[in-house]
């Protein structure tokens, strides 16, 4: 792949990657703004993002920090892609109202290295660099050789945070945390405040995180910690610890999280997660979510998502009336080419309107199988379909869907919210069309 077509070299008339941030509206906060920004326009320099292997895949919540990664690529700094095996056994309590759940060390590598295969994607990396690890708190590790210029590198946490003895970590990195002044971060106020209270295991995330910075700047000259907005205080932790241990200058910048207009997260669907993986959100599935964004929200898609010029963005989000849905169209198209490659968006593009504008090719929508003897005899209850393909939440939903008109069956519309569904509804094909609303379909596929 030729990674330097992913992004256009028309997408910004700055120089310097920190000022397209900023024009693109990722920037929130940063340690010194105006060091990082000359940092940025004179070195080329290491920095990283952290992520922490909680599933077996990425999903949209990652996806702008792969973006900002692709940026700073794209003018010549290198990316450090943290692969949290170690923190991820532990659990970042940031932007959590519970804990999170525990999983074995075989889970969380077997995740680890699904998400490198993913970053592969978007990022070009050095293959042949690695972290030959070190000896506990106190010996420094090194890497085997520097990256190749313009080339991202990946390491995981756990190279140095398993073989850790707790008591020495706790004389050398605990001693420099003050308890009244981490009980102030917001990520571990709002658990304290929740039923449950806050656990030890989550007290020691911020020092794990903060001594990942510290071995990075320490080990191979990692400069910048970069990170959502709710990773604040962590990122704050690992710039203090740095200098107390390392007596090195390091910084931190965090961006925006991903929210709709009503400060909502985006990326959650009926069934979850967007996931960037076709095998757990489709092509067509994806492609819709992003058609269907709020107007209000397509400025923010568009610059954050996509790597359109500004004067575009800003010209595409102007439009009003029914025009908006062009922006959306393309703001679908771009993101979703980005992700599944320029084919399979031009399947979901083509079944997309084909399915809205009557012609009904249902080769891209979503399908789900299911077990004919559930549509034996009287059938299964509509509802409890609705439900069962994440439709509907709740049986109340369903009645009002049905109430208002607002779902077909095979392109007709139903009244009898207490309808069975049975096997005489299928096509010759074995198949039920389901839409809801104007935007929502699925196929319903008899198993054989």
């Amino acid at each position: 792949m030729d990674f330097n077509k992913l992004i256009p070299d028309t997408v910004s008339k700055h120089d310097n990657v920190y000022d397209v941030l900023k024009e693109r509206g990722f920037i929130e906060q940063s340690t010194d703004e105006e060091k990082v920004r000359e940092l940025l326009k004179n070195e080329k320099v290491k920095f990283y993002i952290g992520f922490d292997p909680t599933a077996d895949c990425l999903h949209v919540g990652h996806f702008m920090q792969v973006i900002i990664m692709m940026y700073m690529q794209k003018f010549g700094h290198t990316p450090v892609v943290l692969i949290g095996g170690g923190t991820g056994m532990v659990g970042d309590p940031s932007g959590r109202s519970d804990m999170r759940q525990m999983m074995t060390v075989e889970t969380i590598e077997h995740n680890c290295n699904e998400f490198k295969k993913l970053f592969d994607q978007f990022l070009d990396f050095d293959e042949e660099w690695k972290y030959e690890g070190n000896e506990g708190v106190y010996v420094p590790g090194h890497q085997n050789k520097v990256p190749a210029a313009g080339k991202a590198i990946a390491v995981n946490n756990a190279r140095w945070l398993r073989p850790l003895n707790y008591i020495e970590f706790m004389r050398e990195v605990g001693s420099k945390f003050n308890i009244n002044t981490m009980l102030r971060a917001e990520c571990f106020k709002q658990r304290m405040d929740r039923e449950g209270g806050l656990t030890m295991l989550e007290l020691n995330y911020m020092l794990m995180q903060s001594y990942d910075f510290m071995v990075m700047a320490r080990d191979f000259d990692v400069k910048i910690e970069f990170g959502g907005n709710d990773q604040w205080s962590n990122i704050i932790g690992g710039v203090d610890l740095t200098k107390k241990m390392a007596g090195k200058d390091v910084y931190g910048m965090t961006f925006s999280l991903l929210t709709n207009s009503e400060g909502k997260k985006m990326g959650k669907t009926a069934k979850g997660a967007l996931w960037l993986k076709a095998e757990k959100t489709s092509p067509f599935e994806f492609f819709q979510y992003w058609r269907n964004v709020a107007d209000a929200d397509v400025n923010k898609c568009l610059r954050m998502l996509t790597f359109l010029p500004m004067d575009e963005v800003n010209r595409l989000s102007s439009l009003e009336g029914a025009e908006i849905n062009k922006a959306k169209e393309i703001l679908a198209y771009e993101v979703t080419k980005l992700v599944h490659g320029e084919v399979e968006a031009k399947k979901a593009l083509d079944g997309a309107r084909a399915a809205f504008g009557g012609q009904m090719d249902t080769t891209n929508i979503p399908r789900e199988k299911m077990d004919p003897s559930k549509f034996e005899g009287e059938g299964m209850g509509l509802i409890n379909l609705l439900k069962e393909l994440k439709l509907v939440p709740n049986t109340s939903e369903g009645f009002r869907l049905v109430e208002q008109g607002g779902l077909l069956l095979q392109k007709e519309k139903v009244t009898d919210k207490k309808l069975q569904v049975k096997l005489d509804m299928f096509d010759e094909n074995n198949e039920l069309l389901i839409q809801k609303g104007k935007k929502k379909f699925v196929i319903v596929e008899l198993t054989k």
